[in-house]
């Protein structure tokens, strides 16, 4: 004789919560794979250091913001406002001196304008910036080099809780490394050899092509 078993159904809200579980975890599955590029790019620079590889620059720990909060904000040499979320999505690569500009200012400004030509394909990945403390006039004959740089002029107070320059130096002694997000990440000696700032510099973009495209 055949003899039929009868087995209750799965409860509806037992299976409602069991999608809503497997939706979640596919979610976080989906952000850590986004995430994964991000973060690595960042480990293997600021964590993982292979034996006996240094860097020519110093590395800001944490990371300083640079935020509207805190009162920076930019003016251009028209006098227009520009914010600090304006120069986001790029890597600046930023110098400071007053608008004079002496012979220590402009071999500054050429370096920094020599170390982003160097970059090759991946200098429209850097943008060039002069920050001015003060409000002396610009020479006219500085401004066709600057054509493709922000050249923005800062209250010299609000500038010094952002940057700092090494024991003994001035702001002007330095190049700085700003990173995408607008935190400064790195600060380049007096006197920095060409040579190590742009392996320094090749090496970051190199970490971070992964998810850093140029453009804003």
């Amino acid at each position: 004789m055949l003899q039929l078993s009868v087995h209750s159904l799965p409860a509806a809200g037992a299976s409602a919560a069991q999608r809503t579980r497997m939706g979640r975890l596919k979610m976080l599955l989906i952000w850590a794979v986004c995430a994964a590029p991000v973060v690595a790019s960042y480990l293997s620079y600021y964590v993982i250091k292979p034996q006996g590889r240094t860097n020519h620059g110093t590395l800001i720990t944490p990371p300083k913001p640079m935020s509207a909060e805190k009162g920076l904000s930019f003016t251009n040499l028209q006098g227009q406002v520009v914010t600090p979320q304006a120069l986001q999505g790029q890597w600046l690569l930023v110098s400071v001196a007053g608008g004079a500009c002496d012979a220590a200012c402009e071999r500054q400004l050429y370096l920094q304008r020599q170390l982003r030509e160097a970059l090759g394909r991946d200098k429209d990945r850097v943008d060039r910036v002069w920050l001015i403390p003060d409000q002396a006039e610009v020479r006219p004959a500085l401004l066709p080099a600057l054509a493709q740089a922000w050249t923005l002029r800062v209250d010299a107070t609000r500038l010094s809780k952002w940057l700092q320059a090494d024991v003994g130096q001035t702001l002007g002694s330095h190049l700085y490394l700003v990173d995408p997000k607008g935190d400064w990440m790195m600060r380049f000696p007096a006197d920095a050899d060409p040579a190590r700032v742009k392996k320094d510099l090749m090496r970051l973009l190199k970490a971070n092509e992964s998810w850093d495209e140029a453009g804003r």
